[in-house]
């Protein structure tokens, strides 16, 4: 399965045969403090800086969230989106969980984007997705619902089914339904990985829908996080992540070797390529 998103010109395949798209994380207020303070004086120098640094590490895509404390993020996301498309041509992922932010960056943004995220709670899936259908958005679909979230792979199986139905009978293709299988932090459960892991072999084995997940949630806690998050995230490409949203600074070269390893890159040109790019 292929979903296609755009930027101002350029398209990105995400693709269930791989190879992996790196979402750019970087774009995000949490722990950068720098990121807050410019914003604040909506001074995009900086969040541009980021964004450059991350294209430049190979992000396909980038993840855009400028949300903090006292940020009226409906005036601010869409002025951020205004700037990033007027520098980078890239697919933006709109990342708030304000639908009016994010239906406020789909009135200005350029191409097709991706809405950071949906849930099968119902609330949720009344406001998201006709804004999506109406501005011809992707979705990344949560497996949770109103019950909250189940350590059960099958039910986050069966909630990931409810959110391609309902996205579908909204008039979504399919194709634009990414599922998120939520990665949690094994410092805190020892089974979270193993769960998180067995729902994305669920999800590519009976769904065929792309995947992603946060590439650092499952280290949170911990020490010599890299180190864990590599070794998830291999694993979880092995089972079928798609389009991890991490930090392409750390992640690419990983990336990169995982999908030689899978067959997905004749010849080792990507891989050689990013390699030589760091010398």
């Amino acid at each position: 399965m292929k979903t296609v998103l755009r930027g101002v010109n350029k398209e990105v395949i995400i693709d269930t045969e791989g190879p992996v798209v790196i979402i750019g994380e970087c774009i995000n207020p949490t722990r950068r403090k720098k990121l807050v303070s410019t914003l604040q004086e909506r001074n995009f120098d900086y969040m541009l800086s980021l964004a450059r640094s991350q294209i430049d590490a190979y992000a396909d895509v980038l993840d855009v969230n400028v949300g903090f404390p006292g940020v009226v993020d409906e005036e601010l996301l869409p002025e951020a989106v205004i700037a990033l498309q007027d520098n980078f041509d890239i697919p933006l992922c709109l990342d708030s969980p304000n639908p009016k932010a994010i239906e406020a960056a789909l009135k200005v943004a350029k191409g097709k984007c991706l809405i950071n995220s949906v849930n099968a709670e119902e609330a949720s899936l009344r406001r998201l997705l006709p804004i999506a259908k109406e501005y011809g958005a992707a979705i990344i679909g949560l497996v949770l619902d109103d019950q909250g979230i189940t350590n059960d792979p099958e039910k986050r199986l069966e909630i990931a089914e409810r959110i391609i139905e309902r996205a579908v009978k909204a008039g979504l293709n399919e194709e634009d339904v990414i599922i998120d299988p939520i990665a949690m932090a094994v410092s805190a459960d020892p089974n979270a990985c193993l769960v998180t892991l067995e729902t994305i072999r669920l999800v590519h084995d009976k769904l065929g829908h792309n995947i992603t997940q946060g590439a650092s949630n499952i280290s949170f806690g911990l020490p010599n996080r890299e180190n864990i998050n590599s070794a998830y995230m291999a694993m979880s490409i092995m089972y079928g992540l798609t389009c991890p949203i991490a930090n392409p600074e750390k992640i690419t070269g990983l990336v990169r070797a995982a999908d030689l390893v899978l067959g997905r890159d004749d010849y080792a040109i990507r891989f050689i390529e990013q390699y030589q790019s760091t010398l």
